[in-house]
């Protein structure tokens, strides 16, 4: 049996095999809605074989888009959309997962549709935008300092998010704190300036981080809960990957059961090596700290999916543009290593031999 294939269960998910969609944001939503394009997005990975599929980006707050065409889950009406949609996933055998997410002063930024770069101005719909310091994303509009009345808010925000989640029948619920959106941006000294109790040294940079996580469990106690990290900031003077082992022991101490190992965002200016598999070592790392990962990162095939498993450097591997390129990637991935067991659906049975 390839461990690619082989079943992972965290709390009360239980994953059919190992290789994962990546949430992967669609800029495709309506005043925060998950639509037709979503659901037929989504659940066609779950034919494919996938072991979970893991909804792009979600918005706790109306102000946590990073555009206004992003999807949100900050009402019972955003829960009721994405309900039909967790309940594909499921019917075709993944398991349904989300990303719950701040964009902080990423947000109300312009789609990647619509030719336009920057910030969204408030009379073409954009916002205001916040963050642990009135420090701007290059090319972006300064943030507002969060306060903290602003910073228990966002506790709640994720909190509220959470049990809707878990009402909408998702079972794995993903903190973003990656990629230089809102949680991202407490936790390196790149962005946070700050001099209270959520800025300075480590421990005060990863409490907003902490105090979400926690929500979160207390929120959905028989859920899977991951974190999704940058390793590092790819940028001289920041979050880097001995600081990325050190939170996920303290978030694991708080709640959390898994962590999504991914790299930069933060920064315009970060320089990153690209390559297959670039981001593979820095989940190792955090592996070797005894918590359980997955990698992402140019991983296109079965070999080397299966590879990174069998080199004991992930417990699970997270895919993106390749499940856009062939939304049977699962299935392929198991031709590929000889897997006579694959979860094809009965539809597609005849197709499994040429």
């Amino acid at each position: 049996m390839a461990a690619l294939f082989t079943p992972l269960t965290i709390r009360n998910a239980q994953m059919r095999n190992r290789l994962w969609v990546a949430p992967m944001c669609q800029y495709s939503a309506e005043d925060g809605m998950p639509g037709e394009w979503h659901h037929v997005h989504l659940a066609q990975f779950a034919s494919g074989g996938a072991g979970m599929v893991m909804a792009e980006a979600t918005a706790v707050s109306p102000e946590g888009r990073i555009s206004p065409e992003d999807v949100g889950i900050w009402s019972d009406a955003h829960r009721d959309a994405w309900a039909p949609i967790a309940a594909a996933i499921r019917a075709r055998g993944a398991v349904a997962a989300i990303q719950l997410a701040h964009a902080g002063r990423k947000a109300s930024t312009w789609s990647p549709f619509s030719g336009e770069h920057g910030t969204v101005p408030a009379d073409r719909g954009g916002w205001q935008t916040l963050a642990p310091s009135a420090v701007a994303f290059e090319g972006y509009a300064e943030p507002r300092e969060m306060t903290l009345a602003e910073i228990d808010r966002v506790v709640d925000d994720f909190a509220a998010a959470a049990h809707r989640a878990v009402e909408a029948g998702f079972s794995v619920l993903e903190v973003h704190a990656a990629h230089g959106y809102l949680l991202h941006q407490f936790l390196s000294p790149l962005s946070n300036t700050r001099t209270d109790e959520y800025g300075g040294p480590l421990s005060g940079r990863a409490r907003l981080l902490l105090r979400v996580v926690e929500a979160v469990r207390a929120s959905a106690p028989e859920s899977a809960v991951f974190v999704r990290f940058s390793a590092t900031d790819w940028a001289d003077g920041g979050w880097d990957v001995d600081d990325t082992v050190q939170v996920a022991q303290w978030a694991a101490e708080h709640g959390a059961d898994f962590f999504d190992i991914s790299s930069g965002g933060l920064v315009a200016h970060q320089d990153i090596t690209v390559g297959p598999g670039y981001q593979v070592p820095f989940a190792r790392r955090v592996r070797e700290a005894g918590l359980a990962v997955s990698a992402v990162g140019l991983i296109d095939s079965g070999t080397h999916a299966e590879q990174v498993l069998a080199d004991g450097d992930a417990d699970a591997v997270m895919s993106a543009r390749e499940w856009l390129r062939d939304p049977h990637f699962a299935l392929r991935a198991a031709g590929e290593l000889g897997v006579s067991d694959a979860p094809w659906p009965p539809q597609y049975e005849r197709a499994r031999r040429r």
